[in-house]
């Protein structure tokens, strides 16, 4: 994702958001070290090669509206819907609040509260975009046109699968992160 990020910064004006909001799905209960990986993602971004010359790199938490908006694009969903995302169906038996459930609706606020037409993505989040357009469409439609309709942009690989063949993901273990040594990585792979 950050190798296809450091192309895109050319070519869009981009917003590289560090979703501290969201890490909460899974890591409510100890925020103890949050700090450290805000400080790191941030770090990672750098080193990667985002420039903060061409791309804003923020915290979303430092933008209370991202709040602001979920709250009223909850609003605009029904619980249904939001329960037949593949996300959700995914991980509905060892994740199961709102702060779950409302995700995508999070992110969809993430989205369009700085218009974005094109969003880069995986496979994966697909649906989470066709929900941040949806949700765009029926704000338009319910008050007036403010927001953009978001289309996924996918990379040449909009796949990777983790290291156990499932969906790449962090709160299944199966990623391998970018500050891992060659020796982790090797342990990571070998251990599948």
């Amino acid at each position: 994702a950050l190798r296809n990020w450091v192309k895109l910064q050319d070519q869009y004006q981009m917003y590289c958001c560090i979703v501290d909001w969201h890490s909460l799905t899974a890591e409510f209960e100890d925020t103890s070290g949050l700090k450290e990986k805000i400080f790191q993602m941030a770090c990672d971004f750098l080193a990667a090669g985002l420039d903060p010359d061409k791309v804003a790199i923020f915290i979303q938490s430092e933008v209370k509206e991202h709040a602001e908006l979920h709250l009223i694009f909850s609003m605009l969903i029904t619980v249904p819907t939001l329960t037949r995302l593949p996300t959700y169906q995914e991980k509905k038996d060892t994740l199961d609040s709102y702060g779950f459930l409302g995700y995508p609706v999070l992110q969809a606020a993430d989205i369009c509260l700085y218009n974005a037409n094109k969003v880069p993505v995986g496979k994966d989040q697909e649906k989470h975009i066709w929900l941040a357009n949806d949700l765009s469409k029926r704000f338009n439609a319910t008050y007036k046109k403010v927001f953009a309709e978001p289309e996924a942009l996918f990379t040449e690989i909009p796949l990777i699968l983790g290291s156990d063949n499932r969906k790449m993901s962090k709160s299944y273990g199966n990623h391998i992160p970018i500050e891992a040594t060659d020796k982790q990585t090797e342990k990571i792979l070998r251990g599948y």
